[in-house]
């Protein structure tokens, strides 16, 4: 019997609750999945999986394997990439689980690591607060990016480097005089009681940023009463974008959605109107790979016009005694 593929199909059949997805998932027929199991349990000498006509659940036996599985095969995974990779050179997979909010943040942070390690090969994927905590628990994540102030009320004992400090903008549409006009710069700070009698398109309270939007709403000494809610993060901005209502936004959202306009808009904006930005040295700064990373976004433009995004229009807007 080949344990650790047994305890890999263990895991598949609690992720996927059905014995044939299961073993789709692992590119094995269904009674090959089966059979490794009925060897499991011979080996084991016990029951590890209720059957009925179909998959019901785990034994309690079955429970403390499929925790043990997860964790030999954690390691397995961990001393398979170490024997892999070089001092230098980091290889194998790592899953990162994410609050839909913080996806820009997450996919940058993929996409660099990646540019820099080519031997890693990052899976960024959209999960709810509790889906990511219970990932790093049972070692099925490797990275989570989420509110830490959730840690200390579910009591969850992981180790947490906080990232950023996120704050909130209120979005809304505003009348274009031109089709394709290019965004507007933040407006005036507004309060809190103030969105509260706008119509706002807000999160869904399943979400922890919805959470968080109502306490700050509940500290303002209102109470807001969305006309819209949406658990996609695409409708709440483009229902601010092509609607009368308004959202309520990450800061790290606005930015992503506001940063989509600058380079497919330069017949708009005009080639002398733009920057690029490091901005270092935050820690979303593209440094050290700005060359590289302003050459994939900008290859494409002649190099007259890369001149001025990259140098030309800085040294001409802050006047600065450089050529």
């Amino acid at each position: 019997m080949n344990l650790l593929g047994s305890l890999k199909y263990l895991v598949a059949l609690d992720e996927h609750k059905h014995f044939g997805r299961a073993a789709q998932a692992c590119h094995i027929t269904q009674p090959a999945l089966s059979n490794a199991l009925r060897a499991m349990e011979k080996e084991f000498g016990c029951a590890v999986v209720l059957r009925g006509r179909s998959y019901v659940g785990l034994t309690p036996e079955g429970v403390r394997v499929l925790d043990s599985a997860r964790r030999m095969l954690r390691e397995h995974e961990r001393l398979r990439q170490d024997l892999d990779s070089g001092a230098d050179d980091p290889r194998g997979a790592l899953r990162i689980g994410c609050i839909p909010t913080a996806m820009p943040i997450a996919a940058r942070f993929a996409a660099r690591l990646q540019a820099r390690h080519a031997g890693i090969t990052p899976a960024v994927l959209s999960l709810s607060s509790p889906e990511i905590e219970a990932g790093l628990e049972n070692l099925s994540l490797d990275l989570g990016l989420g509110y830490t102030d959730r840690l200390r009320t579910q009591g969850l004992h992981l180790r947490v480097v906080p990232q950023y400090t996120e704050h909130y903008f209120l979005v809304r549409r505003r009348k274009a005089e031109r089709p394709a006009e290019p965004p507007p710069p933040f407006g005036p700070a507004i309060s809190w009681a103030e969105a509260a009698r706008l119509p706002l398109c807000l999160l869904t309270p399943d979400m922890h940023n919805r959470t968080l939007v109502d306490g700050a709403f509940a500290t303002a000494g209102v109470v807001v009463q969305p006309v819209m809610e949406t658990n996609s993060i695409v409708t709440l901005a483009l229902g601010a974008a092509n609607g009368v209502v308004c959202s309520v936004m990450p800061g790290a959202l606005v930015a992503a959605f506001r940063d989509q306009h600058g380079l497919n808009s330069l017949d708009v904006i005009g080639e002398d109107n733009v920057t690029f930005e490091t901005d270092y040295p935050h820690t979303d700064s593209t440094w050290p790979h700005s060359r590289e990373i302003a050459q994939k976004m900008m290859g494409h433009l002649d190099p007259a016009v890369q001149y001025k995004i990259l140098r030309g229009n800085a040294i001409r807007m802050l006047s600065l005694d450089i050529t």
